[in-house]
């Protein structure tokens, strides 16, 4: 029944991922589509820009509850139906986890309810990356936190934030806990990391030719 598990692995958490907060909460608040207003995303940024902090609150919770339920579906679907527990690292199984987590990011991004056009994937990828390995979650997290606080630019924290991503997992995965599927895990922590970086493209023009709008401006 391992096929079934594989199938599981791709097919829940990109169902999973592409449940999109922004969209559902904005549509009932206002009926007007969040990707329609601000910035177009579809994400939390622009949802607390227009429509403030206690539809982002929802957002968030969403956006953090798919991306642990997606993975924990999946350990659980290989150690129920496979009989392969994931998480012990002698059985090379981590890995399992990892895909599980860039296939959320993808169904955030390209949701296939929503016309496959969704959010950026930065909460659903850093929830997604707590619920493997809180260490790497808070090595991103400070990163992301620090250059917010000091440029005010959101989509800078979060680019770089994703860069570092991989080498966190190699770090922390490979040459710390000795898991005989690190290398897999970085190599598939690569993905969901250059898929953010890729959505944030907008963003880093706009950091460049210095129009980024700053974390608390409005949007209009």
């Amino acid at each position: 029944m391992m096929w079934l598990c594989y199938i599981i692995m791709l097919v829940v958490p990109y169902l999973l991922g592409g449940v999109n907060t922004s969209i559902i909460v904005t549509k009932l608040k206002t009926g007007n589509d969040i990707r329609t207003m601000g910035s177009g995303n579809a994400g939390l940024t622009n949802t607390l820009r227009t429509q403030g902090k206690a539809v982002a609150g929802i957002v968030l919770l969403g956006d953090v509850a798919k991306s642990v339920l997606a993975i924990w579906a999946v350990r659980l679907a290989f150690l129920y139906i496979g009989g392969v527990d994931t998480h012990v690292l002698a059985n090379g199984m981590n890995w399992v986890g990892y895909m599980a987590g860039f296939m959320a990011v993808v169904g955030h991004v390209f949701p296939v309810y929503y016309g496959f056009r969704g959010g950026k994937g930065v909460l659903a990828a850093i929830s997604a990356i707590f619920t493997l390995d809180w260490r790497t979650g808070c090595l991103l997290l400070g990163v992301f936190v620090i250059l917010v606080a000091v440029t005010r630019y959101v989509s800078l924290g979060s680019c770089v934030a994703s860069a570092l991503y991989g080498f966190g997992t190699l770090i922390f995965v490979y040459f710390m806990d000795g898991d005989p599927a690190g290398i897999v895990c970085t190599f598939i922590a690569f993905f969901p990391a250059a898929l953010v970086i890729f959505m944030h493209r907008g963003n880093i023009h706009r950091l460049v030719t210095h129009t980024e709008k700053k974390l608390g401006e409005k949007a209009k």
